[in-house]
């Protein structure tokens, strides 16, 4: 494949990610409009969000083996059609299940591409330029959940909720059709001198057995689990909370929320990337020093940026607690993907997918929704920052292990 079919993947799948991403988020942003004209309570409007993320990990290791033996850009194809269009009919939803079903449709879709997308990109770049072009791909993340946060405030305070689904939505069919256009490279393509010491690739199976053995997979995605929970819960409720407690509008609070994530997230995501592979030179464990140490950082300013009320204050302590959590992003997948062979990386990244999503911020919306009916958004937020701490734990625990594996393979 020539350097111009790999960019021009590059570019439809990060293009697709944005989309991928704002659709995941449109439903925070309009929480408060639909609390009020549907009556959901809180813990209902956490698991409208949760609805997705549910299906999302559960599906996530089904395309992770059909993507071993079916052609890829056909399975990302149908997933973002399907994704799409059960994003708008969210917008015709009178009721909870009316709203979840669509939501829950939705996470199937976008289980098929984020599974995939990323092994199609590792295939077309070797291993000198891979991290680059990872990094572009994982920047759509931070971006795309600031646009589904200020598009879906704008588009509901000047046309209603139901405007929100329809519009971020339908243009996805448009998408579906230009991933046909991707050039599927050959598996393992960029990688041609490890593949000649790869025997065989084992049953799933005889997989998920190496998996469970490898001590720092199992603790990475462990400590991923707690930082994919409190990111999940501070993202999902932190318009609502900016809503009830700072005195803002529904547009208001998306837009300055939004704002801040996009920029935010797009700098620890690169910041993170490159800080880790900087400090390779010092130190093999560079990845998780990095991932832990910021974790513990975050942790504290995560909490003045929920127990201020003033502008000065919060606002730039919501901007560092989203830097230091998406610093994680880069660093933390390419332990996951380093620390397992080449020939199970797709399966070890699927199974990651159900873990961190399924326990991590698949529940902690409606977790936190619950806590909040209870007990005030306020307090129940704070269970993210202790998350933070829990993570930034296992991570730096995870280092002995990984010092272990690497004096085995020496």
């Amino acid at each position: 494949m020539s350097r111009r079919d790999a960019n021009a993947a590059l570019a439809i799948l990060t293009a697709i990610n944005f989309l991928n991403y704002i659709d995941r988020y449109v439903p925070a942003a309009v929480f408060e409009p639909i609390k009020r004209d549907l009556h959901f309570t809180d813990a209902q409007l956490g698991w409208t969000l949760s609805a997705f993320m549910l299906t999302y990990s559960v599906t996530a290791p089904l395309f992770g083996r059909l993507g071993d033996l079916m052609t890829r850009k056909y399975l990302i194809s149908a997933g973002v059609a399907l994704w799409s269009f059960a994003t708008a009919g969210a917008g015709l939803a009178r009721s909870f299940w009316q709203m979840f079903l669509p939501r829950s449709l939705v996470g199937i879709g976008e289980a098929s591409y984020a599974t995939l997308a990323p092994t199609i990109i590792t295939d077309f770049y070797e291993r000198e330029r891979r991290g680059r072009a990872l990094a572009v791909f994982y920047a759509a993340i931070p971006v795309g959940s600031a646009l589904g946060f200020v598009l879906g405030g704008k588009l509901a305070e000047s046309f209603g909720w139901r405007s929100a689904f329809f519009m971020v939505g339908l243009p996805g069919l448009m998408f579906a059709l230009l991933a046909l256009a991707i050039r599927e490279p050959k598996r393992g393509g960029s990688d041609a001198a490890s593949l000649k010491t790869e025997l065989h690739t084992p049953t799933l199976a005889g997989t998920y057995r190496m998996l469970w053995h490898n001590r720092t997979y199992v603790l990475v995605t462990a400590g991923f689990v707690a930082y994919t929970f409190a990111l999940g819960g501070l993202v999902g409720w932190m318009p609502a909370f900016l809503e009830r407690y700072d005195g803002m509008t529904t547009a208001r609070a998306n837009e300055i929320f939004g704002a801040i994530a996009v920029v935010s997230g797009f700098l620890g995501t690169f910041t993170g990337g490159f800080l880790g592979d900087y400090l390779l030179r010092y130190t093999r464990h560079s990845y998780l020093w990095v991932s832990g140490l910021c974790m513990f950082v975050g942790a504290p300013v995560s909490v003045v940026a929920l127990t201020s009320r003033e502008p000065v204050v919060f606002l730039p302590a919501i901007f560092l607690a989203e830097f230091f959590l998406f610093l994680n992003t880069g660093p933390l997948n390419a332990v996951v993907l380093g620390c397992v062979p080449a020939q199970i990386r797709a399966t070890a990244m699927a199974v990651n997918i159900f873990f961190i999503h399924a326990l991590g911020d698949a529940i902690s919306p409606p977790v936190i929704g619950m806590l909040s009916d209870r007990f005030g958004l306020f307090r129940a937020t704070l269970l993210a920052p202790v998350m933070m701490l829990v993570s930034g734990g296992i991570l730096l625990w995870a280092i002995r292990y990984q010092s272990q594996a690497s004096a085995r393979s020496n």
